[in-house]
This record gives C-alpha cells, sequence and structure tokens, in this order.
C-alpha cells in the first residue's frame, strides 16, 4: 500500500529554500572582503607602477570591480553544476571591445581574475601570498630597472648620393642603428627610417641631420620597439 499522505512541510519545500539554507553567509563575506582588499592591493601597485603617458584611474578601478565579480561568480557555481553550466554559456556570448594597448595592463587584469577565482574558492592564504609576491616583483621590475628605449629617425630627402652621409653620420651619432624602412618617389623624392639607440651626448641628432646637404626634414620618434611595415 503507497502512503500518498501529504505533510504540511511538503507543500511549503523548495529547491530555492534548500540552497538558501546551504548558503554560508560568513564565507561569503570573508571572500568578498578578502577580493575586495587584495584588489585595492593591486589597485595601489598599478598605480605606482604605471609607465605610460595618461593614466586611467576608471581602469584601476575597474580591476577592484573585475576582482570581487569574478570572486562572487565563483561562489555562486561552486555549489551548482547546472548553474555554472549556465553561466558559462551566458558569458560566452559577452564580446569585450576596449583594446588593450599596454601588456602590462593585461597582466593586471589576469592577476584581478585569477585573485577573484581564488577567493570564491576558499584559497584565501594562497591569494595573500601569491599577491604579495606578485606585488614586490612589478614594484623592483617596473620602477627599479630602466630599459633605454629605441628611437625612430626618419629622414626626407632628395638626392640619392645624400643616403652615404646620412648612413655614416647615423653611424657615429648612435651606438646602434639599422634601417627599418625605405622610400623613393622617381629620383626626386627620397625617404628612409632608421632605428637608432643614442648616445647621452648626442641628443640633438635631428638638428645636426638636419644640417646635411639635400636633406628636407628629419624627424625622430620615441616607440616601444614595436614596428609595422
Amino acid at each position: 500500500m503507497n502512503n500518498n499522505t501529504t505533510t504540511f512541510s511538503d507543500i511549503f519545500k523548495s529547491s530555492f529554500l534548500d540552497q538558501t539554507a546551504s548558503f554560508s553567509l560568513v564565507d561569503s563575506l570573508i571572500g568578498l572582503l578578502v577580493s575586495f582588499v587584495i584588489g585595492l592591493f593591486i589597485y595601489v601597485i598599478y598605480k605606482k607602477t604605471f609607465s605610460g603617458v595618461i593614466y586611467s584611474h576608471s581602469f584601476n578601478i575597474a580591476l577592484i570591480a573585475i576582482t570581487m565579480i569574478t570572486s562572487l561568480i565563483i561562489m555562486g557555481i561552486s555549489t551548482n553544476v547546472l548553474l555554472s553550466l549556465g553561466m558559462v554559456g551566458a558569458l560566452s556570448i559577452v564580446r569585450f571591445r576596449t583594446p588593450i594597448k599596454d601588456p602590462m595592463d593585461l597582466i593586471y587584469l589576469f592577476w584581478a581574475i585569477v585573485v577573484g577565482i581564488l577567493c570564491g574558492a576558499g584559497f584565501i592564504p594562497l591569494v595573500i601570498l601569491g599577491s604579495v609576491l606578485i606585488g614586490v616583483v612589478l614594484v623592483l621590475f617596473v620602477n627599479k630597472i630602466s630599459i633605454e628605449d629605441p628611437y625612430l629617425l626618419v629622414v626626407k630627402y632628395d638626392n640619392i648620393h645624400t643616403e652615404k652621409t646620412l648612413e655614416k653620420l647615423v653611424g657615429n651619432l648612435s651606438k646602434k642603428h639599422s634601417v627599418k624602412s625605405k622610400s623613393a618617389v622617381g629620383k626626386q623624392y627620397f625617404e628612409i627610417t632608421y632605428e637608432v639607440q643614442l648616445k647621452k651626448e648626442e641628443q640633438n641628432i635631428v638638428n645636426i641631420i638636419a644640417d646635411v646637404e639635400g636633406v628636407s626634414s628629419a624627424v625622430m620618434l620615441s616607440y616601444d620597439g614595436n614596428f609595422t611595415a
């Protein structure tokens, strides 16, 4: 004989309430608090090590938000397989159009995401230890080690014989140089681009090149070493 008796508690039984009951408020608050603190630490390190031209405060604030949001997502999907699959599907349709111009910005984004994942998973000691070590490495290497950036020297001239004079002059005024591009329009217009590493005492190389007979203009640009032909 089957027992089909329905009790009062069965009527109000809900899987939603079961999931709410299994939710740990203390653990969630600890994870979000740690992710905020580490995100704030990332904020300070990014601001201290930024070496670009235009500092983006909104990008730095976004690092804190990304850390906390990622932690929140991991907390939500860690106890529910169906929710994790749905979250993967939802995030797969998101497209980010903001270009990352500096490779260091990509490092900070990845750092913030990893911290959020580990905080959501409960690996608090690993997050703290790893973030401190990463922050120390970034501060030491970004601010203490200086690398002499190369320059692009673009020279326009109207006589093909001037090229030999330029080659000799650039070689004497720079520690290292190489030809990156060369163009000619007929026999009256020439342009050559050098990649040069200047000597400290030869910062007026543009004025010297411009005074060469046959040179119509000389321009020097600083760049990061990436050249697009």
